[in-house]
């Protein structure tokens, strides 16, 4: 087995960095839950971006999604060589964007079969984010019935974290509304097609669109610019409704009002780093994404690639403009060669 590997990491000082292409050592087992894993496929998400773009750390290998084959273990792994897996790492361990990553294989799970290497890249963080906010923080119980009809409302539907809670919510949770955002042709028709049941504009006035659906949301999940959507959603919420978030904010939040607290609504941060990050739990999102690969084989949950291409210091840089754009659909995924080249 070689000793170097290709990683794709950026060179240059914060907003100015740009995605260069190096070599470096092909990392050591750390731990005896550790895998090492041959990268196959990997996918893009707008953390990626925003690491890019505060770097401070030299040849940061980003990247938070990988699919691919393990090629060591440690003697607690739950994974032994030649399996198949998807995970989503950590935010303070080198990236996926290289030929090789090092995972605690509690936080990882099978590839599902018949899903291609990138596909299945698309899946681990979008849907651990997804889950994660539907169960732990809504407190909605997979495959049951909820107690109360339950209407969730996602901010930027079109997005990767947002498809996924429109397809878990509707295909998992058993979600009778699910009230997705978007403006633009193209991604009204994905949201309806990934399971939203009625689509409002995120351009326009929230309550109003709400009012003439006569549908009040007891659940809002916050995917794009949490400090806009926040202060209308107090209006709008059931009481004892549940707002969740995933875009950090600046304090203090807007949400802390007369009417959210007449309302006895809940804000909820969701940060899917937490619990390998602070070691918390781990098992949990093994447990999730062997779930996501049992129902992505059923075909309960599909693919929400809208882009693949293969990986390469272009398509990459290429990918992460787009996301910067805010016009991304979906999830964009690369294939991962046997060599990374810079076209």
């Amino acid at each position: 087995m070689a000793t170097q590997m290709k990683a794709i990491v950026p060179t240059g000082p914060g907003a100015a960095s740009v995605l260069s292409l190096i070599d470096l050592p092909i990392p050591a087992l750390e731990s005896p839950y550790e895998i090492l894993v041959k990268i196959h496929g990997v996918s893009l998400n707008p953390a990626d971006t925003k690491v890019r773009q505060s770097n401070t750390r030299p040849n940061r290998i980003l990247g938070w999604d990988a699919a691919g084959v393990v090629e060591a273990a440690g003697e607690q792994a739950l994974f032994k060589k030649g399996d198949e897996v998807i995970y989503a790492g950590a935010i303070g361990r080198a990236g996926s964007n290289a030929q090789y990553g090092l995972v605690d294989s509690r936080i990882v799970g099978r590839k599902p079969k018949g899903w291609s290497w990138a596909d299945a890249a698309g899946l681990p963080l979008v849907m651990l984010t997804a889950w994660e906010m539907l169960e732990d923080q809504f407190h909605l119980k997979p495959y049951a019935v909820p107690e109360k009809e339950e209407t969730l409302l996602v901010i930027n539907g079109a997005g990767g974290v947002g498809t996924a809670a429109i397809q878990l919510a509707s295909k998992v949770f058993n979600v009778k509304n699910i009230v997705a955002t978007a403006s633009r042709s193209e991604t009204i028709d994905w949201v309806k097609k990934n399971g939203a049941t009625h689509v409002i504009n995120h351009r326009e006035d929230l309550g109003a669109q709400l009012k003439v659906l006569n549908l009040t949301p007891s659940l809002a999940f916050i995917c794009y610019d949490t400090m806009t959507y926040l202060s209308q959603l107090a209006p709008v919420m059931r009481p004892f409704g549940h707002v969740g978030a995933i875009v950090e904010a600046d304090d203090p939040l807007p949400f802390h009002n007369n009417g959210a607290m007449s309302k006895s609504l809940s804000f909820h941060w969701e940060f899917m780093f937490a619990r390998p990050m602070h070691g918390y739990d781990l098992e949990t999102q093994g447990r999730i994404l062997n779930e996501v690969a049992k129902l992505a084989e059923e075909g309960k949950l599909t693919s929400f690639t809208t882009v693949k291409e293969v990986l390469s210091v272009q398509s990459l840089r290429k990918a992460h403009e787009t996301v910067e754009s805010g016009k991304a659909i979906g999830k964009i995924v690369f294939d991962v060669k046997d060599t990374i080249g810079e076209n």
